[in-house]
């Protein structure tokens, strides 16, 4: 099937999230996400640019493992790369505030919402 085209982020936000159903995916996002901001810390702390390849490398890497090997699926960031470079922040900080039920809920991403409130 086709993949729809998304004229704002408002229409991408909810199929982002469909593409990471899946905890374990998340949490692969999560990790990669971590590793780049602090690969961004170090950059600034130690002044040293080199660290900021780190942030690409460390970021895509978990997210595209988890995507070809735990949610089985192609990466929205192959179609909409600077949307879904927002939305990994976007979810991974509400996950941090514990407020990503809820949108995962609004989603229809059943099950992943209700572990998240365990």
């Amino acid at each position: 099937m086709a993949e729809r085209a998304y004229r704002t982020f408002a229409e991408f936000w909810p199929f982002y999230l469909r593409e990471h159903s899946l905890a374990k995916t998340r949490a692969f996002h999560y990790v990669g996400s971590t590793l780049a901001l602090a690969c961004l810390v170090l950059a600034i702390v130690q002044a040293n640019p080199w660290w900021l390849l780190g942030m690409p490398l460390s970021g895509y890497f978990f997210a595209w493992v988890s995507h070809f090997g735990i949610e089985r699926n192609r990466p929205a960031t192959f179609t909409y790369p600077l949307w879904s470079l927002a939305a990994d922040y976007k979810m991974y900080f509400l996950f941090l505030a514990g407020k990503l039920g809820p949108e995962l809920r609004r989603a229809g991403v059943t099950g992943a919402a209700k572990a998240l409130e365990a």
